[in-house]
């Protein structure tokens, strides 16, 4: 275990920053979002979730494939480079890292997206504890400790100092590269910040939230259930629960003109978009209500039933803050729930 104080965590950026990207919580117009560091950047630590959460430094919003030009009547395909330079995303909440895994189950089975390889070969993970878990999280749910996240490096705000685990190879290499700013300490201060976590989470409202009517099982059961007529109609398919979220990883691939060629990039979807996979003869999927009921299916359903039981929700409560008509994943779980019955 180490630590450094929070006086000096400029130099710690700095220091990171001097041989790889760095990307952490910066506070810009008023909100908080994952950005790349500068020197005079406002980095905001203390703001529990950022308004998107961090998938963009492995799945970007919007990001170019190749590129097709031509050339006195010549035709050359020029693919995207590859990430090549090593980069840190400082400050990952428990649930966001989680995010990561459920992205990894999709775009690293075969065939294996090469662009999202790249990244998650050079990103290193260097997550910090929720010192004050909010009313809208519930992570727990899905059986994450938001006192002891995952990542290559784990940290902790507690008093003057963060305190800095690393846990992994890549955490081990990034340690030994800052052991100038960083001294060794006991796990003290640590082990007491991680009860008063506890404590807070054992009064979050949503802690009792079951899941005992979802997973796997559920995709027959729940498909065909009348509650998803009255569950949809406040929906009004904006995708602001989509955007948000960091498990979504629905895309869409579009071309544009360059004037001399075409560039090919993919963008962010959304399954709750009436064109959302429509090809030429329609949409299989042609009523809001279909859309809405696949958005949460796939969450607790269709996800894990494919991928070892892991479900497509972290619980970070994004979409409970942010949907304009007040509808969440947990009014839908609750609905299928001792809740809802």
């Amino acid at each position: 275990m180490y630590r450094i104080a929070k006086a000096n965590l400029n130099a710690l950026y700095a220091a990171i920053a001097a041989s790889k990207e760095l990307y952490l919580p910066v506070r810009s117009a008023g909100k908080t979002n994952f950005a790349a560091w500068t020197e005079g950047a406002e980095v905001d630590l203390d703001t529990l979730k950022t308004v998107r959460s961090p998938k963009d430094a492995f799945f970007p919003q919007s990001e170019n494939l190749y590129t097709c030009d031509r050339t006195d009547g010549k035709i050359s395909i020029t693919p995207e480079a590859l990430q090549e330079k090593p980069f840190v995303v400082f400050g990952m909440k428990a649930c966001d890292v989680r995010g990561v895994a459920v992205l990894d189950k999709v775009f690293l089975s075969e065939p294996v997206d090469s662009y999202y390889a790249a990244r998650r070969e050079k990103g290193i993970i260097v997550s910090l504890a929720c010192s004050r878990p909010a009313v809208s999280c519930f992570c727990q749910t899905f059986g994450i400790d938001c006192a002891a996240p995952e990542g290559d490096v784990a940290t902790w705000m507690a008093g003057e100092y963060l305190y800095w685990l690393p846990q992994s190879e890549k955490g081990e290499a990034l340690t030994a590269e800052l052991a100038a700013l960083l001294e060794e300490t006991d796990d003290a201060a640590v082990a007491e910040e991680k009860a008063s976590i506890a404590a807070i989470c054992d009064r979050l409202p949503l802690k009792g939230l079951s899941l005992e009517n979802w997973g796997a099982a559920a995709a027959d059961k729940n498909f065909d259930s009348p509650l998803w007529e009255q569950l949809y109609k406040p929906c009004l398919a904006c995708g602001t629960c989509t955007f948000v979220c960091p498990t979504c990883q629905c895309y869409d691939i579009k071309d544009y003109s360059t004037g001399t060629g075409v560039q090919r990039f993919r963008c962010w979807d959304s399954c709750m978009y009436s064109d959302f996979t429509m090809m030429a003869h329609g949409n299989n999927r042609t009523s809001q209500l279909q859309r809405f009921r696949q958005r949460f299916m796939h969450k607790l359903a269709y996800f894990p039933a494919n991928n070892d039981g892991m479900f497509s929700c972290v619980g970070c409560g994004r979409c409970v803050d942010k949907c304009p008509s007040h509808l969440n994943i947990v009014k839908v779980i609750k609905a299928f729930g001792k809740e809802g019955v």
